[in-house]
């Protein structure tokens, strides 16, 4: 199925591109033919990126900087994309995510997380979805979910709100859209190691022994296995697949409710204050 040509002449924007999944998906659209656009609000991390992909894959790859929260940031980058031709794919990949005990979170905190995750999923959606819909021209969505989307979770409680309202807007649009030509899915990954964002997750070494151990599998997953189910979602080898929610975890979910549910009866009182959420100032 991955032939070399499988996304030839696919014009993909891939929302924060420049690290970890979105970065191993870039690649991956790249070595399939595509021609691959990142975006993310940092300017040295996706020119980075961009110049290591763009030594593989000459003129392919673009990047700039976006903040997918601020909707006309989001607007004037789609539409100069769409000045050198529409887009055929988006990927909502950008995310911010940390873990703390509910009752630590600001409503900054909340609003950071939700902002990102959803709305910036709705801006980007709405933004690309538009034009197709005016041009007729078909087009395929795929948003990265979360394995709690559907049971919620502990001590993860803005991300897995968002994340929820991601794949009601997936397969909302899936239905609303589909007879338009334009496709919409998710996947919902567990544990996949990425520089940052994993260790952010977790924090503590024996909560990384402990996902393990609940993995029926044994491992966590790879950046690779992710790209090629985004790969397949987004090609025309799935193009009778509209609506779907595709789990990526080993089956760990399965095990039980809430990727971080045992954190509460794990993690001290010292330990949680040093992994407190900082105040940031405006």
């Amino acid at each position: 199925m991955f032939q070399s040509d499988l996304l030839r002449d696919k014009r993909i924007l891939i929302t924060g591109g420049g690290t970890g999944l979105g970065k191993g998906m870039a690649e991956r659209f790249l070595e399939l033919g595509a021609t691959v656009y990142i975006c993310g609000r940092r300017h040295d991390v996706l020119e980075s990126t961009r110049a290591e992909l763009d030594a593989k894959f000459p003129g392919l790859i673009h990047s700039t900087v976006c903040d997918v929260r601020q909707l006309p940031v989001v607007e004037e980058m789609i539409e100069t994309i769409w000045s050198r031709g529409p887009l055929d794919i988006v990927v909502n990949n950008a995310a911010g995510n940390f873990l703390a005990r509910t009752e630590d979170l600001s409503a900054g905190a909340f609003e950071a997380v939700i902002g990102i995750v959803l709305m910036g999923t709705v801006n980007v959606t709405m933004a690309a979805g538009r034009r197709w819909l005016r041009s007729a021209h078909s087009g395929t969505v795929l948003n990265i979910a979360a394995t709690y989307w559907h049971t919620g979770s502990a001590y993860v409680v803005p991300s897995a709100m968002a994340k929820a309202g991601v794949v009601a807007l997936t397969r909302s649009l899936a239905v609303e859209w589909g007879n338009r030509n334009i496709r919409m899915n998710a996947i919902a990954p567990g544990p996949v190691p990425t520089e940052g964002a994993f260790s952010s997750m977790l924090p503590i070494a024996d909560l990384e022994k402990i996902a393990l151990t609940r993995n029926p599998l044994g491992r966590f997953g790879t950046i690779a296995e992710l790209a090629n189910l985004a790969a397949f979602l987004v090609s025309d080898f799935s193009g009778y697949i509209n609506g779907e929610v595709v789990t990526m975890d080993g089956g760990e979910w399965l095990q039980g409710a809430g990727e971080f549910g045992d954190v509460g009866r794990l993690v001290t009182e010292e330990q949680w204050q040093s992994i407190k959420p900082k105040k940031k100032t405006k």
